[in-house]
């Protein structure tokens, strides 16, 4: 990988979007970092160059259209070229339905899905005229599993995959790749940051825990960059997410046994009322 080269990656600043940034600053890609923590991008970016690693950041909400637009074209016009698109910034709200609230429905189809739009329309155009670049996108185990509990989170997670697996198709010819990324449960500050509506975050991270006990997110991105490398168009991650996509798709009625087993388990956390 030469020097040159430029990724873009939102959510950059800490999880799954700062660990493939490493990946990829330490082959010799130029980062760019956007996040809207701009305490904790600063702390990245001061560690990325501390260790020697070619990067710049931006504050950035990828809610905004025209701000996402700005740090594309400026990318472009500031390095010439654009050879990968994160698009990895996302929430997550841990709720049931009938508890899932219109704003939590409203702000996790506007970062999850609207953010993802917004980063792929404003680069596919200049990666056409470019005729190369990788654009991925990152969705979930339950952007390819319906999960119960995480109901509007799994909706948008599969809106993504829609998009990504029908913009490759459409854009290969133009000699631009396209990816989407679906982990199972990572090592990542959402953990923490997710919305718990009516349960105990810690006691559901210590019940899912102890059946599955999350991968590293270092691990999880040399992982995401092999799949990449490789043009894989589903990157799934952790071995329990390959078994629960490959049951699912034998057996889609799978998905409704193994989603009450989890809502017995899970709702022995739920809070009283």
């Amino acid at each position: 990988m030469s020097a040159e080269r430029v990724a873009i990656i939102t959510g950059g600043a800490s999880g799954i979007g700062k660990a493939v940034g490493r990946e990829l600053a330490e082959r010799g890609c130029h980062l760019v970092l956007a996040d809207i923590d701009e305490a904790t991008l600063d702390a990245s970016i001061a560690e990325f160059r501390d260790a020697g690693l070619s990067v710049e950041g931006t504050p950035l909400d990828v809610t905004d259209a025209a701000a996402v637009e700005r740090l594309v074209d400026a990318t472009k016009t500031s390095r010439s070229r654009i050879d990968y698109m994160f698009n990895n910034a996302g929430i997550n709200v841990f709720a049931e339905l009938k508890d899932t609230t219109l704003e939590d429905w409203n702000r996790l189809i506007d970062v999850n899905l609207r953010g993802v739009v917004h980063g792929v329309h404003a680069v596919a155009p200049i990666m056409r005229e470019q005729g190369f670049g990788h654009i991925v996108n990152t969705a979930s185990l339950a952007g390819i599993v319906p999960t119960p509990l995480e109901g509007a989170y799994s909706a948008t997670k599969h809106a993504v995959v829609a998009l990504s697996i029908s913009l490759r198709v459409e854009i290969e010819e133009s000699g631009v790749n396209v990816s989407v990324v679906c982990p199972g449960v990572i090592e990542t500050p959402l953990i923490e940051t997710s919305v718990y509506r009516n349960y105990d975050g810690q006691d559901v991270f210590a019940r899912m825990s102890k059946r599955l006990k999350p991968m590293p997110v270092e691990v999880c991105a040399k992982k995401i960059v092999r799949g990449m490398d490789k043009n894989d168009a589903f990157i799934v991650i952790t071995g329990f997410a390959h078994t629960a996509w490959r049951t699912y798709r034998l057996n889609p009625n799978s998905s409704v046994w193994l989603g009450k087993l989890m809502l017995e388990d899970v709702r022995k956390s739920r809070k009283p009322g």
